[in-house]
């Protein structure tokens, strides 16, 4: 009996920590802050429950991207900025994007400084 109620006791706090869902604000149809229990966060607007409009979406590795979104995805101009543990530390794009993919215009800057301008 002693161990069931130690075991009711501590289930609450499993999980403590472990922030996951809508944090802040609305992230149904409007601006809010969404986390992932992976580590990954977006802040920004929503619509229909996706990232849709101008947001920021970063992930554990620090890499983030600044820019458009169109139903979760990054649609139009933004910027991909590499964190450690991304295989691309301290590079970065800035241009436009299509379903998550650089795509049209941009600048993709490598760490080194060595820069690509074009399609």
């Amino acid at each position: 009996m002693k161990k069931l109620l130690l075991l009711l006791l501590c289930v609450p706090l499993i999980g403590i920590g472990q922030k996951a869902g809508c944090i802040s604000g609305d992230c149904k149809n409007g601006y809010g802050t969404y986390d992932w229990s992976n580590g990954d966060k977006y802040i920004g607007e929503h619509k229909n429950g996706l990232g849709h409009g101008i947001g920021t979406y970063t992930y554990p590795s620090g890499t983030k991207y600044v820019g458009a979104f169109k139903d979760g995805l990054y649609n139009g101009q933004g910027t991909k900025s590499f964190g450690k543990g991304s295989g691309f530390e301290g590079d970065r794009y800035v241009g436009e994007w299509k379903d998550n993919k650089k795509h049209g215009q941009g600048t993709y800057t490598i760490a080194d400084g060595t820069v690509y301008k074009g399609l």
